[in-house]
């Protein structure tokens, strides 16, 4: 008869498969009718068909090429074998992930060639039309495979129902029990060999199948001889049963051992009762070994889901990094390639990194694979515009050169120097172009401005010459005016006054001198004049004169756009100085507040006088350099 331990074994080991089943999410199909894997095997396509995705995922056989998927994948769909989802699943993601890296490789041995991004197009895939037959061969064996299953499981229903029935009529006859027993005993290793059973049904049927098993033992005569021999062999089944289960607790395939538990929880099962007074002792030694088993198997899978989470959070954060720098502002060529090693370095960590939890596995990677889309996609768009605008930029400079080569025979020296030197300064404000193209275009340039200087150079060699000799001229005006500051006595202001005017009197110095010399002269005429007390206006026109020469090499225009400029000032105040005097006219002297009034304006007049007198000088200054020009 069962006892009220194994009841409570049977109870105790479902509740904890099924436990276990759902915190781990790994659906079991182990062949048994009552047994523990019976219960805990769900009845969806998926779950059936399905071994332990948990050891799939622990064997992880390494894959180098897409072919060697394809072999396997052809393997399970022509061969007898039954597919695996687990392994099916290892493989779909395999084969993506070389097909997607196959992908990006040849996108960036296409671009490193100098390909165009507008026109680089993916090719199909073979290896991807074959592998998505073999799957849809495969889809289509694991569906029949499932009716096949289901089929089965009814099947089995029914025979099973039929045994409880059979067991149920012999309670009927009591006095007929002992002569039924070898029919019993047949029926009982019937009920064994009968395989999967609808989930649904599997409790309820092992329950009404304990009941009448339970019910026929108490009816049961047997001799204390007979019975004593049936505890007797339970027993040593029993003990075989817990001496195989405590050795599986040290074995190191964590999934293999569980899986084998489940078996001996079967056979414990189906082994009957043994001596009462041993019951519990047997009963116990097996729940001890099936818990060590049992709570490692739980370690295990808890320390693989933290692994999986660990690498979720792992590649969250690579997958933060690249769209950061995706999203960020890049405006150099050395930026990009830059930014660009950076995301070839993060793509090469992302591969150390082991699978994420299943449910985020594909998800992590399709954001992983839209970042770094998103940031080379505006690396081919950013390239792209910089090959136009070095194209528009190679046009203007092909313009300059063609204006440098029309001028660089000519033979008016100040215009045309000016027109090159304009020309020089716009060649560079325009942009970047291809180097190698870059300085052939320079070259270009550069050959035809000094075309034009060399001539203008050996012209204008008399002219170097004259301006050596005035430079030593003004310096040693510069170093009399020196002496004078150091010894400032007497009434020097008009032997200053005579130097100032020799200076200016003096042309042009070389242009490589000329800001130093200026610099120094006006040094010591600021030191002179603040010590001579020289009036500020004379100053001020002393240093509008000096500053002419300057004036004059910026153009033929120039000169002349700066006395317009002071005729117009000129004028401005010659017509306020009538006004004033005009208003004085009508003023009334007899207040002391007039008399102050008109005192004010006098010296309004006064001052502006005294600045129409400066600027009639400075036309003149003007009007002799220009003179001199000519």
């Amino acid at each position: 008869m069962m006892d009220s331990q194994e009841k409570t074994l049977s109870q105790e080991n479902t509740e904890k498969l099924n436990v276990e089943s759902t915190e781990n999410n790994i659906q079991e199909n182990c062949a048994a009718t009552e047994s523990n894997a019976e219960v805990t095997t769900e009845d969806t396509e998926t779950e059936e068909l399905s071994s332990d995705n948990a050891e799939a995922a622990e064997q992880k056989k390494v894959y180098k090429t897409k072919g060697e998927i394809i072999e396997r994948m052809k393997e399970i769909a022509h061969s007898d074998e039954h597919p695996q989802k687990g392994e099916i699943d290892y493989l779909k993601t395999v084969f993506y992930k070389l097909h997607f890296a196959e992908r990006e490789a040849d996108m960036k041995a296409y671009l490193e060639g100098g390909g165009d991004p507008a026109n680089y197009k993916v090719l199909p895939d073979e290896d991807e039309e074959v592998f998505k037959a073999e799957m849809s061969v495969i889809k289509e064996k694991r569906a029949k495979l499932f009716l096949e299953q289901e089929k089965e499981k009814q099947e089995n229903l029914k025979k099973k129902l039929d045994i409880i029935e059979k067991i149920k009529a012999m309670l009927t006859s009591p006095e007929e029990a002992n002569k039924s027993y070898q029919d019993f005993k047949k029926l009982q290793q019937e009920w064994k060999e009968i395989k999967l059973v609808p989930a649904e049904k599997a409790n309820e049927l092992w329950r009404n199948y304990q009941l009448y098993v339970e019910q026929y033992y108490d009816l049961l005569k047997l001799n204390s001889e007979a019975r004593e021999y049936d505890f007797k062999k339970n027993l040593e089944i029993k003990t075989k049963i817990c001496e195989a289960a405590e050795k599986l607790g040290s074995e190191e395939d964590v999934i293999s051992a569980f899986h084998q538990l489940q078996k001996l929880h079967q056979e414990f099962r189906e082994t009957g009762p043994v001596a009462k007074e041993l019951r519990e002792e047997i009963w116990a030694r097996f729940k001890a070994a099936s818990t060590i088993i049992n709570k490692r198997h739980q370690q295990h899978f808890e320390e693989l889901r933290a692994k999986e989470e660990d690498n979720l959070t792992k590649k969250t954060a690579l997958c933060e990094k690249i769209e950061e720098i995706a999203k960020a502002e890049i405006k150099t060529a050395g930026e990009w390639e830059k930014k660009t090693k950076e995301i070839i370095a993060i793509q090469a960590e992302w591969k150390t990194i082991g699978f994420a939890p299943q449910k985020m596995n594909v998800k992590i990677f399709e954001r992983f694979r839209a970042a770094c889309d998103d940031f080379f996609s505006k690396k081919a768009e950013y390239f792209k515009n910089m090959k136009q605008q070095f194209a528009e930029n190679a046009d203007k400079k092909r313009a300059l050169i063609e204006q440098a080569k029309a001028l660089q025979d000519s033979t008016e020296w100040k215009s045309t120097s000016d027109k090159l030197i304009a020309l020089q300064k716009e060649w560079k404000t325009i942009g970047m172009v291809p180097k190698k193209l870059g300085d052939k275009l320079w070259n270009e340039f550069l050959t035809a401005c000094n075309h034009f200087f060399e001539a203008r150079n050996n012209a204008n060699a008399g002219t170097r010459n004259e301006e050596r000799a005035n430079l030593e001229k003004k310096r040693s005006i510069i170093e009399q005016l020196k002496t004078m500051a150091e010894n400032a006595e007497g009434n020097i202001q008009e032997k200053v006054r005579e130097l100032i005017d020799e200076y200016n009197g003096i042309g042009h110095v070389p242009f490589k001198e000329k800001d130093k010399l200026y610099k120094e002269y006006h040094d010591i005429l600021d030191k002179l004049y603040k010590e001579l007390n020289i009036s500020t206006a004379r100053r001020r026109l002393d240093k509008f004169k000096n500053n002419l020469k300057n004036v004059a090499e910026k153009g033929s225009d120039a000169l002349d756009n700066e006395r317009a400029k002071l005729m117009r000032r000129y004028e401005a105040i010659k017509q306020e100085v009538q006004t004033y005097e005009n208003n004085l006219g009508f003023l009334n002297a007899s207040s002391k507040k007039g008399n102050s009034l008109i005192d004010e304006m006098n010296r309004k007049v006064q001052k502006l006088k005294d600045d129409m007198n400066l600027v009639r000088e400075k036309i003149k200054a003007i009007d002799a350099e220009n003179k001199d020009e000519d």
